[in-house]
């Protein structure tokens, strides 16, 4: 008999595996014979618990998901087209490029206003679809543009497709130890104006073994989390010797990115690898270790697949958080025995070999290097019906599943976070690429303005025809006097 509910799960992850596009936020309509019911209505009600809008008329907008449930599977179609392949990889850019309005609509003010004009823009971040859009956009707005990804965040196809299309890329899959670092410090003394990093690797490497190369800098704009807490440490020690900005930080980067597209991609990711093992995020106690903007998404994805979620948490305040959203918040070593336990903290050692030991799965969201304290020798792969399942390894010594071997599940597993949100944090790049151009602040960690921020949400309302309302004339009267209304002398 079918599982609706196993039915449903199967279907929206096809929709995100097939297209890297958002559930959140999208409008659905699902549709069904008599027979198919059950099914379509447990479609429709996970597909709202991920953030999906559903709706029922017959308007066709580019935007609008249509999923007509057959049986055990559905049809599905996107603006009115059935969906289909997006072709390789000139495909897969070209269908990202249509999906990211807001960097595009960015990237046209900066060209126009000359910003980068004949800039050096070196870009070191995971190579897929969406970055090698802003790589293209960057180009077309004027920059000499030069790409850089680590052999594990790099896909070869999109690194071909990108270098076909005119953007030099230093990215080999095959490199390791000093032959990667040695491509690494080859791709920074091209010689950059302006550095693009994700994760501080590179800002990090040159400091430590070219900071030549760092003082011809205009500075750096970083995208995460974890590669902004080095870069706050250095500026405290005195050592940061470049102007940083913390797009991670601005309102539409981490307010969306962590909790929307991390959450999303990773565990949509995590569900696609499991059932290879016949395994279900609904199968398993599941604790996310961190309750950061990424453990709120990630927890928030799982619930709404149907896990049963708790959370281990160092911080009071995010442990309480945890707690007010409904989750069980405790020690990780009291609710890891038997689940899947996933890691969301960005911190090496999170997850310990006692952890380890004591979990059935083990995967990592977002990630740095060692995040899962690992034996790499006791990791074999796994094999079903005969084949090897790629990115699923068991600790042989503790019978553990290991994800994608503790890396970043949503980046050498899938496609990284969906392009919609993608869209809104290149956008944020690109905002911060011309502030730090345009005003050339001092070494140190500076925030996205929060007027650049205002225009990056404004642009992407706009183009996303997302409608704002119209503040009353009598509220914005009343909030420019600062005097108190309730102790008015002439007051009745």
């Amino acid at each position: 008999m079918t599982d609706p509910h196993a039915t449903a799960e199967r279907i929206l992850r096809r929709f995100a595996r097939e297209t890297n596009l958002l559930i959140s936020g999208r409008p659905v309509r699902v549709s069904a014979e008599a027979e198919d019911t059950a099914v379509a209505l447990a479609v429709a009600g996970m597909a709202r618990a991920l953030g999906a809008r559903l709706v029922e008329d017959e308007a066709t907008s580019a935007d609008v998901l249509d999923i007509d449930v057959r049986g055990d599977d559905a049809a599905l179609s996107l603006g009115g087209a059935p969906l289909a392949s997006r072709g390789d990889a000139g495909g897969r850019l070209d269908f990202a490029a249509a999906h990211m309005p807001v960097s595009t609509a960015l990237a046209e003010e900066i060209g126009a206003a000359g910003t980068v004009r004949g800039l050096r823009i070196g870009v070191a971040m995971t190579l897929e679809s969406k970055t090698a859009n802003l790589a293209l956009l960057l180009q077309a707005a004027g920059a000499e543009v030069a790409v850089y990804a680590h052999p594990d965040e790099t896909d070869p196809e999109v690194a071909a497709a990108l270098r076909a299309r005119g953007v030099p890329v230093d990215a080999d899959t095959t490199l390791s130890g000093e032959a990667e670092r040695a491509a690494a410090l080859a791709w920074l003394r091209r010689g950059f104006d302006v550095v693009v990093d994700d994760g501080s690797h590179l800002v990090r490497l040159a400091h430590e073994a070219a900071p030549d190369l760092v003082e011809s800098w205009i500075g750096v704009t970083e995208e995460t989390t974890s590669g902004l807490t080095p870069l706050r440490a250095m500026a405290t020690q005195g050592a940061l010797r470049t102007p940083v900005v913390a797009v991670n930080d601005a309102a539409t980067k981490t307010g969306f990115d962590n909790r929307y597209g991390t959450g999303q991609s990773c565990v949509l990711a995590i569900a696609d690898l499991i059932e290879h093992v016949d395994a279900t995020v609904r199968d398993l106690p599941v604790l996310v270790i961190g309750y950061g903007p990424v453990g709120v998404g990630v927890a928030a994805h799982l619930r709404a697949l149907g896990a049963e979620v708790a959370v281990a948490e160092i911080d009071p305040v995010r442990a309480l958080l945890a707690a007010h959203d409904g989750y069980p918040a405790g020690r990780a070593e009291d609710h890891a025995p038997g689940a899947l336990v996933i890691s969301c903290t960005g911190a090496p050692g999170t997850v310990t070999r006692e952890l380890l030991e004591l979990a059935s799965i083990v995967a990592v969201a977002g990630g740095v290097p060692g995040e899962v304290d690992l034996d790499l020798a006791a990791l074999e792969p796994v094999e079903v019906a005969g084949r090897t399942v790629d990115h699923l390894d068991v600790d042989v010594e503790r019978g553990t599943l290991v994800l994608d071997r503790g890396g970043c599940i949503n980046v050498t597993a899938a496609e990284g976070n969906p392009i919609e949100i993608m869209d809104l944090s290149f956008a944020t790049q690109l905002a911060a690429i011309r502030e730090l151009v345009e005003t050339r602040p001092g070494p140190g960690v500076h925030a996205v303005s929060d007027a650049a921020v205002a225009h990056v949400a404004a642009t992407a309302a706009r183009v996303r025809g997302v409608a704002l309302d119209a503040r009353p004339a009598s509220s914005a009267a009343a909030s420019s006097d600062w005097h108190s209304p309730r102790y008015r002398e002439d007051r009745a």
